[in-house]
C-alpha cells in the first residue's frame, strides 16, 4: 500500500475497522485525506485498544475538545492516533454533554493523562477513572473553562500585584470603555487634496539658497 493513502484506500480501511469493531464504531468518513471514525462513548477505551493492537496505531498524538453550545451533546472529544510503522493517521470522535463523563483511556495510552486533564481544564469535560483529574493550565481558583464558546473574553477575574499587601490579589474584572483605536494608515488613509498625511512635513524639500 503506497503513501499517502488514496481516498479509496482510506475508505476501505474505514469499512474494515467498522466491520471488525463489534459495534464499537458508529461509522466513518474520509475527508481531506484523513480517516475519521465515530465511536461509542462508553467503548472508547476498547476502540483505542483495538486500533493499537490490531492496526498498529501505537501512538496517541493528542486528545482535543470542540465546543458546539447549540447542541444537546455540546462537546466533541477527538482522539488522534499515529502508526509509526505504517505512516498512517486516524481520528476518533465521540459526542458528550456537560454532565456525562468520558471513560479515561490512561490505562491504554499513559500519555492521555496530560491530554485528559487539559480537556477538563479548558472545556470542563469529565473523564471517569482518571487518576488525577485536576486543572493543569489555569491558575489556582480559576472559575470556568476558558475554551468554551460562552466563556467571556475578559474572563471573570483579573490579577494584579498589590503594593500595600505585598502580594498578588484577585479581583472581579472591571468594566472599562474600549479605547478608540485609529486604524488609519499614515500612508494610504487620506487622499491627496483632502488633508495632509502624517509625516508629510518630513518629506518636504527645503530649497537651499544658491551659492554666489
Amino acid at each position: 500500500m503506497s503513501w499517502p493513502l488514496s481516498h479509496q484506500d482510506l475508505e476501505a480501511l474505514g469499512q474494515e475497522i467498522v466491520a471488525n469493531g463489534a459495534g464499537m464504531f458508529a461509522g466513518h468518513h474520509v475527508a481531506f485525506g484523513d480517516l475519521t471514525l465515530t465511536v461509542q462513548t462508553h467503548r472508547i477505551a476498547a476502540a483505542l485498544e483495538a486500533l493499537r493492537d490490531q492496526y498498529g496505531f501505537h501512538q496517541l498524538v493528542d486528545i482535543a475538545g470542540v465546543d458546539y453550545p447549540e447542541r444537546e451533546r455540546r462537546f466533541d472529544v477527538v482522539y488522534h492516533l499515529l502508526s509509526m510503522t505504517k505512516n498512517q493517521r486516524v481520528r476518533l470522535k465521540l459526542q458528550v454533554d456537560e454532565d456525562t463523563a468520558v471513560p479515561s483511556v490512561v490505562s491504554v495510552f499513559p500519555t492521555a493523562d496530560w491530554y485528559e486533564r487539559e480537556a477538563f481544564d479548558m472545556y470542563g469535560i469529565f473523564f471517569d477513572g482518571h487518576p488525577d483529574l485536576r486543572r493543569i493550565l489555569t491558575d489556582y481558583g480559576f472559575h470556568g473553562h476558558p475554551l468554551r464558546k460562552d466563556f467571556p473574553m475578559t474572563g471573570h477575574v483579573e490579577v494584579r500585584y498589590d503594593d500595600e499587601l505585598k502580594r498578588v490579589v484577585y479581583e472581579p474584572v472591571k468594566s472599562v470603555e474600549w479605547r478608540n483605536w485609529d486604524f488609519l494608515s499614515p500612508w494610504e488613509g487620506v487622499e491627496r487634496g483632502f488633508g495632509p498625511l502624517p509625516g508629510d512635513e518630513k518629506g518636504e524639500i527645503v530649497a537651499k539658497p544658491e551659492a554666489k
